[in-house]
């Protein structure tokens, strides 16, 4: 190194500062064989970062399903996960947080967090085709939780409206918990080809390598290690780690990458997201077994006098690093001058394994790729972890100490309208869901988002589930539970899950409770992913979400479903469709109230075991439910979730104003009938022409079922009460979230 570089070397004291440890810093001088100079230093401690090494969570994440029948690239081995759909094609999808940029920023943070996604697919070579979010904020008679949420749909709406990609589904969830953190999760999924993906990897000796679309500037500098920390009071000052997007410089460089890959000449290709540059170089670099020379110099900068370690760690949005087969520089350049997109020759590919940066003739950082790296020489930790006390407390709950209301249809309203229940329309309205005609859902919904694919007879079913208020109850069964009703969302919609993605979402990983909240989510998943054969092909975890003075937020591993529906003209949707038909409840009721959010918030009761669920029973209530489909016995099918049976039959009924007229089972209580959230069970309605073989059909299977009552008329019928209009209910349904936030 020059005499220049070497005068920067660094102390333990800089380390601690870029958020490394003690231990770090000397695993670093020895991989080095020296002290690091600033800008190496720097490179380290964004890429061993939690957001980017994984390296407080590694040892649990592989122990879940990866291998399934269908599965094209498994959880690591790319941007995104690649399933094979049929017909020679394959979808790519993925989940991943924005949380710590959308708590100071929420307009560009949740931006941003759209464009880094889609970037993930089309990456590889998909064309994204549907977006889906899961959003949590806190009390909204908060004004900043107000100012939180309408920045974050702004950001997702602006974004994704101008990108030009349908948002089809997602979750909108508030508590009080996430008051200093909101969670802002963003899905996406794309279309490919099988066997024309690209890969994340650089090889070939003297190949060239390019940065191609935005210029770089200052924006997310040190963003992996914002990422990586608690929020405090002080995190406002690290506003420059929040990216900012441009979504029509997205669309031009989707479209350049796309026909890019056509011509060819690409060896490799990544996204430039959390850690930017050296993220980019290492992980290929590592993945390919090559090193790269880099020259900081030549990449197009928005600012001037950018230092070394500026460059390489910016976050600026909309930018790819391309290596390209030697001899096809002229055909690659000319794609991207066809969409005036920067495509600067950075560097070349070496047989050293080490990336070395240069400026001009001064190497200003020299570093081996594979020690950078997840799966190289990244730490790796087991952490410590016990069961929180607020856990043994819950199991004391008893439901008989909890009196029924008198005047259920005053509960009634309540749910209806309460914020986690009522219609998320003035959120969804500022989405555009019908561009590219491939939504199937907007005007007949069903449990889960249907997206056409064109030219075959099939179609993707993609859901976005996670009641983060089970999991926090019971971390193990919360999961299993959102791995289930997600499952169960896709199959009442007619598709068969194939695959998931997930967002794990959790407090500090130093802290032990937190800790035990993370390892039983994993043991949960995998069970679940296991009896539904769905694997998990990648996502992220974020950890961190948590303050000194408001503590973590629940545990919430969002998971994002992939299923296929193979035949078009079997979709489900969860409207009743005629007066007169029958209403079955599949599954079973059970004198259950526990985690409700009829117990939480109208009774005020917080800590309480997760509602009931067996997942053998799950299991069997979801094969029932894909034979009755497949068999067209029913008109309609949707699953029983949040607010209970009253709420799912109210869904039911408003999309073509008909009402129901039903009657309680007397074995249980009246309030776990209607507003319990016992879990395994779906409404559905069936023709009386069909109902005889409805029900030698659903004798034959494992599952249980009961007849509840008739679609009938335009009121709402319970043991002979009218629980008012279902016209009213809906006008209180669509305006209560639209009421909170003035």
């Amino acid at each position: 190194m020059s005499t220049s570089t070497q005068e920067s070397i660094t102390t333990l004291e800089t380390a601690i500062k870029l958020g490394l440890l003690p231990d770090e810093f000397e695993k670093i001088n020895t991989i080095l064989g020296r002290v690091p100079n600033f800008t190496e230093l720097s490179i380290f401690s964004v890429m061993w970062s939690e957001h980017c090494s994984y390296k407080n969570s590694i040892v649990w994440l592989k122990k879940l399903p990866k291998k399934g029948p269908y599965i094209l690239a498994e959880a690591g081995e790319e941007n995104a996960g690649l399933v094979d759909i049929g017909d020679g094609l394959a979808c790519a999808f993925k989940i991943e947080s924005h949380n710590h940029p959308s708590a100071l920023e929420p307009y560009q943070g949740a931006a941003t967090g759209v464009g880094g996604i889609n970037r993930d697919i089309f990456t590889m070579g998909a064309r994204p085709i549907a977006q889906l979010n899961s959003l949590r904020f806190g009390d909204l008679k908060l004004e900043r939780n107000k100012w939180l949420l309408k920045g974050v749909v702004k950001g997702i709406g602006d974004y994704g409206n101008a990108f030009g990609i349908p948002t089809v589904g997602g979750e909108l969830f508030f508590d009080d918990c996430y008051n200093v953190n909101p969670l802002v999760n963003a899905m996406s999924a794309g279309i490919v080809k099988v066997g024309e993906t690209i890969s994340a990897i650089s090889y070939g000796v003297g190949n060239p390598v390019y940065i191609v679309g935005s210029a770089t500037g200052k924006d997310g500098i040190h963003g992996a290690t914002f990422a990586s920390a608690d929020i405090t009071e002080d995190s406002a000052k690290d506003l420059p780690a929040v990216q900012v997007g441009d979504p029509f410089q997205e669309k031009l460089l989707l479209e350049a990458t796309l026909e890019v890959i056509k011509t060819g000449g690409v060896v490799g290709m990544q996204d430039m997201g959390a850690a930017g540059i050296i993220c980019s170089t290492s992980e290929m670099s590592a993945k390919g077994e090559h090193g790269m020379d880099i020259w900081l110099d030549r990449v197009p900068t928005r600012q001037l006098n950018m230092q070394p370690f500026e460059i390489l760690l910016s976050e600026s949005q909309e930018r790819m690093l391309i290596v390209v087969k030697k001899g096809a520089e002229k055909e690659v350049e000319k794609v991207f001058q066809k969409w005036d997109l920067n495509c600067a020759k950075i560097g070349v590919v070496t047989d050293s394994k080490n990336i070395k940066f240069y400026v001009g003739d001064e190497l200003v950082a020299d570093v081996p790729a594979f020690d950078l790296v997840l799966g190289g020489g990244a730490p790796v930790y087991h952490r410590d972890y016990k069961e929180p006390a607020y856990f043994a407390e819950s199991k004391k709950f008893k439901m008989e100490d909890i009196k029924e209301p008198e005047d259920m249809v005053a509960v009634s309203k309540f749910l209806i309208a309460h914020a986690n229940i009522a219609s998320k329309q003035w959120v969804s309205n500022q989405y555009d869901s019908m561009v590219g005609t491939v939504n199937m859902s907007t005007n007949a919904p069903s449990d889960a988002a249907i997206i056409n694919i064109k030219g075959t007879n099939k179609a993707i079913a993609l859901k976005i589930d996670c009641n983060a208020r089970y999991v926090n109850a019971d971390p193990e069964i919360g999961c299993a539970i959102a791995v289930s009703e997600a499952a169960r969302n896709i199959v009442c919609s007619g598709a068969e899950p194939s695959a998931i993605t997930n967002c794990l979402n959790f407090g500090n990983p130093y802290n032990p409770e937190v800790y035990w909240q993370f390892v039983n989510v994993i043991k949960g998943m995998g069970t679940a992913c296991i009896k539904f054969q769905t694997p998990v092909t990648g996502g992220n975890v974020s950890f961190y979400n948590q303050s000194s003075y408001e503590g973590p937020v629940f545990p919430t591993p969002t998971i994002g479903m992939l299923g296929v529906l193979k035949d078009k003209s079997k979709r489900m949707t969860l409207g009743f469709k005629n007066e007169g038909d029958s209403i079955y409840l599949i599954g079973s009721s059970k004198d259950d109230i526990s985690s409700s959010e009829y117990l939480y918030s109208y009774h005020k009761i917080k800590n309480t075991p997760p509602p009931a669920f067996n997942l053998n029973e799950e299991f069997e209530v979801q094969n029932a439910v894909k034979i009755i489909i497949k068999e067209g016995l029913i008109q309609s099918a949707h699953d029983c979730s949040d607010g209970g049976l009253f709420i799912t039959l109210l869904e039911s009924a408003m999309i073509n104003n008909l009402g129901f007229n039903i009657s309680s089972i007397e074995e249980i209580r009246k309030d776990s009938f209607l507003f319990g959230e016992a879990q395994s069970r779906v409404i559905v309605s069936v023709k009386k022409s069909d109902e005889d073989k409805f029900i030698d059909v659903m004798m034959a299977t494992n599952a249980e079922f009961e007849y509840l009552g008739d679609v009938q008329g335009k009121d709402m019928i319970i043991d002979e009460k009218s629980f008012g209009t279902v016209a009213e209910a809906k006008a209180l349904f669509d305006e209560a979230l639209g009421e909170l936030l003035k």
